[in-house]
């Protein structure tokens, strides 16, 4: 069977989100270098309590069947009293509920087992660095990766899914193919590659160049053979996947079709070093056309309701507005999936109806949200093959 570049999503996107993330509170005892939300040690009193959090699942519900994927993030989540009374009713009204927890001292046992009983299926945890002190240094918290390891072992035993997340940044490039062989030996549900927006803490971190990030989501193609692996803010991975399903298919070698640099060629090299072929790595998990606004929504620790987490313009509260018209109808979210909205490169390019760009790196390089990614080192109608790159365009719409 031929590989498929794009995975087509059977929702509607224009009518109902994939996945509604939370941010249950901005209370947070790390440190993170790169965190958009400010999270500081207390908590807010202007967050939402326990009944208001409580109506927006309600309200998430409403979408119908299949529910979205509910995920309840932070700051850390275990900085809340009532989480796991949360996941419970998040469970009861029929929401697939996960957490995305700090690695703090309360990623112990005991709380694994509350939220498990509570009816969270899936917790999400972050590994920044394959090196204990890259990764501590990130989060800027001593002994941070070993409870986060310790953590991920222990949700293991308990039954939990678990997704590791990793930020890029310069720093832990190199680390990449080492992240990999840990989630390939201690067993992931997915890896979550995140490329960095400057917002929030993160305007201060150096970021990738554009050629860089180039060969690092070549890279996540390779390394999606070996892990089940989805990226975050990176929209031309899906461009990157259907250059990379023509090579194969036409026998090209990639570094040299797409001009790949030393990165590449070096993480890859690594990756081969600590992961050999096996007969399994044959499938891919393509990705699914899932962004900012489309099919993704972020809810505040107020209310707020944004089309990402790292796109602060928002539609609306949820204290006095309807989730469903706010994702459905404000022009801020119907703008966002309009593929033929951003201009200049994005906007030309033959891939912007399966891509379209990061719209929250492009706003925070400039306050223009349809804007081009600074991200993208592509330019629009350099790779050809105009009707076989059409005919995978539509097949992942």
């Amino acid at each position: 069977m031929a590989a498929r570049a794009l995975r087509p999503s059977r929702i509607d996107f224009d009518e109902r989100p994939f996945i509604v993330i939370w941010e249950s509170t901005r209370a947070c005892q790390l440190a993170c270098k790169h965190c958009r939300a400010h999270a500081a040690p207390r908590r807010d009193p202007h967050e939402l309590d326990t009944a208001a959090a409580r109506a927006v699942m309600d309200q998430v519900a409403e979408f119908g069947s299949p529910p979205p994927f509910f995920v309840i993030t932070g700051g850390d989540p275990f900085e809340r009293p009532d989480l796991f009374e949360l996941v419970r009713y998040a469970s009861d009204i029929g929401l697939p509920v996960a957490v995305s927890p700090s690695g703090t001292d309360a990623l112990n046992r005991q709380n694994r087992e509350a939220l498990r009983e509570a009816g969270c299926h899936a917790i999400s945890l972050s590994v920044d660095g394959a090196d204990p002190h890259t990764h501590d240094q990130f989060r800027g918290v001593a002994g941070s990766h070993a409870r986060t390891l310790a953590g991920w072992q222990m949700a293991r035993e308990l039954g939990l899914k678990v997704q590791i997340n990793t930020t890029v940044t310069p720093q832990n490039l190199g680390e990449l193919p080492d992240i990999v062989s840990l989630i390939d030996s201690r067993r992931a549900m997915t890896w979550s590659v995140f490329f960095l927006v400057p917002t929030g803490r993160g305007t201060r971190l150096p970021q990738l160049t554009a050629r860089q990030a180039e060969d690092v989501l070549n890279f996540c193609y390779d390394a999606d053979k070996i892990v089940s692996l989805k990226t975050t803010e990176a929209p031309s991975f899906r461009r990157v996947c259907i250059q990379r399903v023509l090579c194969e298919r036409e026998g090209l070698d990639p570094v040299a079709e797409l001009g790949l640099g030393p990165d590449y060629e070096s993480l890859s090299r690594r990756l081969a070093l600590l992961t050999p072929r096996r007969e399994s790595d044959q499938m891919r998990r393509p990705p699914l056309r899932v962004s900012a606004a489309r099919g993704f929504v972020f809810i505040s620790h107020t209310g707020d309701v944004y089309p990402s987490g790292f796109l602060p313009v928002s539609a609306g509260n949820l204290r006095t507005s309807s989730l469903k018209a706010l994702y459905r109808d404000s022009s801020l979210f119907r703008s966002l999936r309009d593929p033929d909205a951003p201009h200049g490169r994005c906007g030309a390019c033959e891939f912007r109806r399966v891509c379209g760009g990061s719209r929250p790196r492009a706003y925070g390089a400039g306050h223009d949200v349809f804007a081009d990614d600074p991200l993208c080192a592509y330019e629009p109608g350099s790779f050809g093959r105009e009707e076989r790159v059409g005919d995978l365009v539509a097949a992942g719409m």
